[in-house]
């Protein structure tokens, strides 16, 4: 083969994955420009997304001068998607999806899952229950990524691209799917030093008014906001009150330790420091209702099988490790 043909070749070879480079970078700009809409900012984008600012920037830039257009109005603050940018925004978003749809088609019937997952779990909660398990679930499946986000604030999962979240409460939300984890006894506790000094209810509307004070997590977008306490009647709601509260429930549980007044919490939660008399349930014969424990994660035409796999990993922990702890283990 003369050099010239070879030389042909390596060029034609070269084009070609010049070219195949371009779409992966022209995708990889669509996906930086839907979460700049969806976050308003680059730098919030940037961190969801793991680049720097400078990076996104670039290329916001990069798509601009491929579409010849402006995709966004530049405040000191925000960025606004322009008339192009909304009806841009549209079709890319649903590009995204299906590619996404497509690697977990690919995926299902190559047994091989790998990519990203977003999670996201209450505080207490996902550091008892979730955290401890992600290495787990990566020596198990080592081509998948985790990246777990602990709030006790109400996270707009489709907002902030989350593919699963695990939640402790009133699950109301119709626009995304749920597995259900189990069903968890709550409880109300208080610490004996409180109930020698205030007395103990010996009745649910002993806890009316400012008797006592109950000691509530409350957050934005919370919706419980009133304690539902199971009566020989049935659930009965109770607007009890407190002087403070508080969105982070392991600092619920510390001022209830600490003498500060009542809590209302789930029983695997707290037993440890029942077990220990650090903490008393109270009103026994009317417990609080039940707190459903579940995932919650978008409605989609294909399941990715990624997160199939963490659902089933966790959702068998979490029911083993909360048995353990309401067992004594």
């Amino acid at each position: 083969m003369t050099f010239k043909k070879k030389w042909k070749i390596l060029g034609l070879s070269l084009r070609c994955r010049m070219r195949a480079l371009s779409r992966m970078a022209y995708l990889d700009n669509i996906a930086v420009f839907v979460r700049v809409v969806e976050l308003g900012n680059l730098s919030a984008a940037g961190r969801d997304m793991r680049i720097s600012p400078a990076v996104a920037s670039n290329r916001i830039k990069e798509l601009e001068k491929h579409l010849g257009v402006r995709l966004f109005n530049r405040t000191t603050r925000q960025l606004m998607p322009t008339e192009h940018g909304t009806v841009f925004y549209s079709g890319a978003k649903q590009v995204l999806e299906a590619v996404t749809e497509a690697e977990a088609a690919v995926s299902a019937l190559s047994g091989q899952p790998r990519g990203t997952i977003k999670v996201t779990a209450p505080l207490g909660l996902g550091r008892r229950l979730v955290a401890s398990g992600i290495p787990d679930f990566h020596d198990k499946y080592p081509d998948i990524e985790v990246r777990l986000r602990l709030s006790d604030h109400n996270v707009d999962i489709m907002k902030e691209g989350i593919d699963v979240a695990f939640r402790l409460g009133i699950i109301e939300d119709s626009s995304l799917r749920m597995r259900g984890i189990m069903e968890c006894e709550r409880v109300l506790v208080a610490a004996p030093k409180y109930l020698e000094a205030r007395g103990e209810p010996a009745e649910p509307q002993e806890l009316i008014g400012k008797k006592h004070d109950c000691l509530m997590l409350r957050y934005s977008g919370a919706r419980e906001y009133v304690w539902t306490l199971q009566t020989a009647d049935g659930p009965r709601k109770f607007e009890v009150h407190g002087p403070y509260d508080t969105d982070d429930g392991d600092v619920l549980t510390g001022w209830a330790l600490s003498g500060r007044g009542i809590i209302n919490k789930p029983r695997f939660e707290v037993e440890p420091f029942i077990r220990d008399r650090r903490l008393k349930v109270i009103l026994p014969d009317t417990p609080p209702t039940p707190v459903q424990f579940a995932a919650v994660y978008p409605h989609k035409k294909l399941q990715d099988p990624k997160v199939r796999l963490l659902l089933d990993f966790m959702a068998e922990r979490c029911q083993r490790l909360i048995k353990d702890i309401l067992a004594g283990k």
